[in-house]
């Protein structure tokens, strides 16, 4: 049996672990919210950075003494300095509780107060009057929730930054090298697999600048609000000083925002959510049509070639899959999961509070850092090492009827889908076809049937 010490609260004694650093609050969320995972480490982080921000405020508007404020500020930087693992065993607290996130607020608020009093064993701070003082957990939260996913969207950026060098490398160097295009999973005219590529590159450029734009909405924070956004028991000026001591703590440049909209609606974690969802499925598009050009060896696409990893089977020997790419579309399904989860928990707030914050920040994080950890072997070990079987290409292009489009304008279109109709039913070539259809001449065919030109590459 652990053994245990008495801690209370407005609802009386609670026996809490001996060891704990947590309170009566905490032990009682820990008993009866158990499910789930942990609330992230990042929100952890981002309200001991509040505490420590909110001391110094207070001390200055002389709600909590100088001693006090310093000792919090220790206490705080203690904290920070602890490696991940470390901090959050004194933070046992799951997603799954109420929705304000009332409890891990408490739980960080316990935690100092106690390691104050470890560091300090004379002076007495108080969790809600000394560590809360000013603040809410209905403030405290949702600041925490914006700083949390505003770091996690500035970690995921250098990310994609990395794909689009690498994109760019490929782009170059295979830009007049000549392959089939498909539409409807049907033969098209030829383009060039740097075309493509530049597809692929231009949309992930369009995501991560809309993404850069949308984490602008998470500097916002509400802090100050306390209950319900009036900013009761705050001294003046509160939620700039706030402001500017987080600010300053991360250099970042967050904002003062309207209280009552940060308590009730989260629209722009969802905005930002929202870009990361369209990042996600563009990322499993081009995931799958790398993994469908690879497909093969022999019985596939067999444009590409992608490194080979680990073996690909348990029972067929020398077969290779493109994990990389499942690993990354799979992320992208659990990613979309997610935006249904913050769409819907966003529209649920009633009157002056949404009560599905943890769950909110907790569905943000996770798509955000799934794609974060994810991208670096994405780019590295599948899309830097992309490599074009190119006689593979060319046997494609040359076996195509659609390259019949470069005689339409100077025989006419139905002219030209007859050539195709009979190359396709007689199982011959289109130049055979041409030739035979007596409609073109053999240097007429060469002249206007180029594909590197039909791509217009020059142009591009």
């Amino acid at each position: 049996m652990t053994e245990t010490r008495t801690e209370s609260d407005t609802l009386g004694p609670v026996a809490v672990p001996k060891t704990a650093l947590w309170g009566a609050q905490t032990e009682r969320s820990r008993h009866n919210f158990p499910v789930g995972p942990l609330m992230p480490v990042q929100v952890i982080r981002a309200l001991i950075e509040i505490k420590r921000a909110a001391a110094r405020v207070n001390a200055k508007a002389q709600k909590i003494s100088s001693d006090k404020a310093t000792a919090l500020e220790t206490a705080s930087d203690y904290l920070l300095a602890l490696p991940d693992q470390e901090l959050m065993q004194s933070f046992p607290l799951h997603v799954y509780q109420t929705g304000s996130g009332t409890q891990t607020n408490m739980n960080v608020n316990e935690v100092l107060t106690h390691v104050v009093a470890d560091q300090q064993a004379e002076l007495r701070v108080q969790p809600n009057d000394d560590v809360n003082a000013s603040q809410s957990s209905n403030d405290t939260f949702p600041t925490a929730m914006n700083m949390a996913a505003y770091q996690a969207v500035q970690a995921l950026l250098p990310q994609l930054e990395h794909l689009m060098a690498s994109l760019k490398r490929l782009e170059t160097k295979y830009w007049q090298v000549v392959k089939i295009g498909r539409t409807h999973l049907q033969d098209a005219t030829p383009l060039t697999f740097g075309q493509e590529i530049s597809g692929w590159l231009s949309t992930v450029q369009r995501d991560t600048e809309a993404l850069r734009q949308a984490a602008q909405g998470l500097l916002q924070l509400p802090i100050g609000g306390t209950a319900v956004g009036t900013g009761l028991n705050t001294p003046p000026h509160f939620d700039t000083e706030m402001v500017a001591e987080l600010s300053a703590a991360r250099n970042v440049p967050y904002q003062v925002t309207n209280k009552f909209a940060g308590l009730t609606a989260h629209s722009d974690l969802l905005t930002t959510h929202g870009v990361v969802r369209t990042l996600a499925s563009d990322l499993l598009k081009i995931a799958n049509d790398i993994r469908f050009l690879a497909s093969g060896p022999r019985a596939g696409y067999g444009e590409l070639t992608i490194p080979a990893n680990e073996p690909g089977s348990s029972i067929m020997p020398g077969k290779v899959n493109p994990t990389q790419a499942e690993a990354m579309t799979m992320a992208a399904t659990r990613i979309m999961g997610n935006d249904t989860t913050l769409t819907v928990a966003n529209s649920q707030g009633n009157f002056e509070m949404n009560v599905y914050k943890p769950v909110m920040i907790a569905s943000f994080l996770e798509s955000v850092d799934l794609l974060t950890g994810l991208l670096p072997n994405f780019t590295d070990k599948m899309v830097a090492g992309i490599q074009v079987n190119q006689a593979r290409m060319e046997q494609l292009v040359d076996d195509s009827l659609m390259t019949v489009t470069a005689l339409a304008p100077h025989i006419g279109y139905h002219q030209a889908a007859e050539i195709a109709n009979q190359a396709l039913a007689k199982h011959e070539r289109l130049r055979d076809a041409a030739l035979d259809s007596g409609l073109v001449t053999a240097a007429q065919f060469d002249q206007w049937v180029q594909p590197l030109q039909m791509t217009n590459y020059e142009r591009n």
